[in-house]
């Protein structure tokens, strides 16, 4: 997926089981964001400061999704442990992350592995991408002031 590119109408299904479409969302701001796995520290941080800042990015018309691909059960207790007041996307056939080109191979202390790489897609009222946030530009600890 690219700027002006129009998001998938269907987006996924959330940690309660529930689909989550584009159309849930008209005349909002959507932050969909794409993280590697729950309960790690990076995406905890992230998570939080999301969470931190929730009520200013509302504010500024934005609705947050995250989306990785652990399953609902996963995004429940990673939900309550962190206190998260938003929805989390259980992409576990890698539908999404594949549709928006962010799984792909990874390497950690020389091992080459598959994963999600921490992108966030900024998308418009009108369903189109509008700025793309890439891997190594994300701030974990600082992320909703770069969306803001």
């Amino acid at each position: 997926m690219n700027i002006g590119d129009k998001a998938p109408e269907v987006l996924g299904i959330n940690e309660k089981g529930e689909e989550i479409r584009l159309s849930d969302y008209k005349g909002k701001k959507i932050v969909l964001y794409f993280y590697p796995k729950d309960m790690t520290s990076g995406c905890t941080a992230q998570a939080c400061n999301l969470r931190d800042n929730y009520a200013e990015l509302r504010k500024a018309g934005y609705e947050v999704i995250g989306v990785s691909v652990d399953n609902e059960k996963s995004h429940q207790k990673f939900i309550e442990k962190n206190n998260l007041p938003f929805t989390l996307i259980a992409d576990t056939d890698k539908k999404l992350v594949e549709q928006f080109g962010v799984w792909g191979e990874k390497s950690m202390y020389g091992r080459k592995y598959m994963g999600t790489f921490r992108t966030t897609f900024i998308i418009n009222e009108e369903g189109m991408i509008e700025r793309i946030i890439a891997p190594k530009e994300v701030k974990t600890k600082d992320h909703a002031a770069q969306i803001l």
